[in-house]
């Protein structure tokens, strides 16, 4: 009997007659043949050995390593001890780590570890490029790129979560070890098929913010593992992460915005009311825009809660209270966080600051992140995507003008100017328009131990 590996999943080949494979299986009336998804290997592996069949493994193609560190960097003890955790759980789970904590250097002790051909899966380019240049550094090793342009497999390779769904049916037995870095990705509808086609028995998953407001990171369990290993903001505060404080500052609208405000959200709440739409979360924001896309008096419904909401999000007394915050703090580096790019670029021209948002090309975005952190640059104001995946140690200050209600895009926003350094004194700030639909925004977003 052989079992080998095919297109993303795993074959049994010529079992003896009457012979039950384990329940994983199913038979694949197409090819006469015992087909199981590939993360179910090392069951099937611990299953056949605890009942000492016999039978010929051609599934794995990845190598045993010997790989020693060249960086002589001393664990801390939260590191050491989630290492521990992650061994006694048979070498799969999820770690949880507050950003800024070091997850990607746990990562490296659990790749010596291991000893085994790994694959480290990012969710963006930029993080992809930090794993590469951290594994060429510690690592007398070929590292490889399956991303951003590279097809490099090596024993040691890089990819993101895009590269590793579209390769794993081809790949998914090359490596003995997968971390999956910001893990909370992972339960997407796409990329968790990436897990499933991949052999791997020791799997690895770091993150700060583990859960979904969709619920799918229950999935993590079976793609990776059980959480191992827990620590917040607030236990590592001061000793390994700088220390914080937060400030919400409310602002106004002025008499003209207020009335707009009052008059478009009106028009807005009216039409929820006349069509019994409760707005209890995605569901109820989904029937919202099914029934607003049905006449002219829901099209209406809609420019006005988007307008509403701009107001709310973008009221001139913010733009204000930014130019006190950064002369308050001019001589410190600050980023400055916002919900939509009209308003990053609108910020960007008023304070002759850069600006980063999707639309910023690669080498743009590497400069000015360079020159931020060298002092080049004191402030730059973003939307999303500098919420997670990106190194500016430097930060001290963040200025959070707008926001969604999302924990983890909130804890992720802190987390930017959380990395120590000596006499550092991070602060946040959460500015907020007093007597609108933000006030609730505010709140939904601030249920996290880190603001408490």
């Amino acid at each position: 009997m052989r079992l080998s590996f095919d297109l993303g999943t795993l074959v049994l080949r010529d079992p003896p007659a009457g012979f039950q494979p384990p329940s994983c299986f199913q038979w694949d009336g197409r090819v006469d043949r015992w087909r199981a998804q590939a993360y179910h290997y090392r069951a099937i592996v611990e299953q056949f050995k605890t009942d000492r069949i016999q039978y010929e493994n051609a599934a794995p193609a990845y190598h045993t390593l010997k790989l020693a560190s060249r960086l002589t960097q001393t664990p801390h003890p939260f590191q050491t001890e989630a290492l521990a955790a992650w061994n006694s759980a048979g070498r799969r789970g999820v770690i949880v780590l507050p950003t800024g904590a070091g997850k990607s250097y746990v990562g490296q002790m659990a790749i010596e570890t291991v000893q085994r051909g790994t694959l480290v899966v990012a969710p963006t380019i930029d993080l992809m490029n930090q794993w590469y240049d951290l594994l060429c550094a510690a690592f007398d090793a070929q590292v490889g790129l399956i991303g951003g342009g590279y097809y490099e497999p090596q024993d040691l390779t890089v990819t993101t979560y895009d590269s590793a769904y579209s390769h794993a049916d081809r790949l998914g037995n090359r490596w003995g070890l997968v971390i999956f870095d910001e893990c909370h990705h992972l339960p997407g509808e796409m990329y968790s098929h990436a897990a499933e086609m991949c052999l791997a028995p020791y799997r690895l998953g770091l993150t700060a913010t583990p859960d979904r407001t969709d619920g799918r990171h229950a999935l993590l369990d079976h793609l990776i593992g059980p959480q191992v290993y827990v620590k917040g903001i607030k236990d590592l505060a001061g000793d390994y992460l700088a220390d914080y404080v937060v400030e919400r500052i409310k602002v106004t609208l002025t008499p003209d915005e207020e009335a707009e405000y009052k008059r478009t959200r009106g028009t807005f709440s009216n039409f929820v009311i006349d069509h019994g739409i409760v707005l209890d979360g995605l569901a109820g924001w989904h029937h919202f825009v099914r029934e607003s896309a049905k006449s002219t008096q829901g099209r209406q419904a809609m420019l006005a809660h988007q307008r509403s909401k701009k107001l709310a999000l973008g009221t001139s007394a913010k733009l204000r209270t930014l130019d006190f915050l950064l002369k308050k703090h001019a001589r410190e580096r600050a980023i400055i966080f916002t919900s939509d790019n009209d308003t990053v670029y609108a910020i960007s021209a008023a304070f002759l600051i850069p600006a980063i948002t999707h639309q910023t090309p690669t080498k743009e975005r590497k400069e000015i992140l360079e020159g931020f952190n060298r002092g080049d640059y004191l402030a730059l104001a973003t939307s999303k995507v500098l919420n997670e995946g990106v190194n500016v140690p430097e930060a001290s200050v963040a200025i959070v003008l707008s926001g969604s209600g999302s924990i983890r895009e909130h804890v992720q926003r802190l987390g930017r100017i959380l990395r120590k350094r000596e006499g550092k004194q991070a602060i946040l700030y959460e500015v907020i328009t007093a007597g609108t639909v933000e006030e609730r925004i505010s709140q939904r977003r601030r249920q996290h131990d880190a603001y408490q």
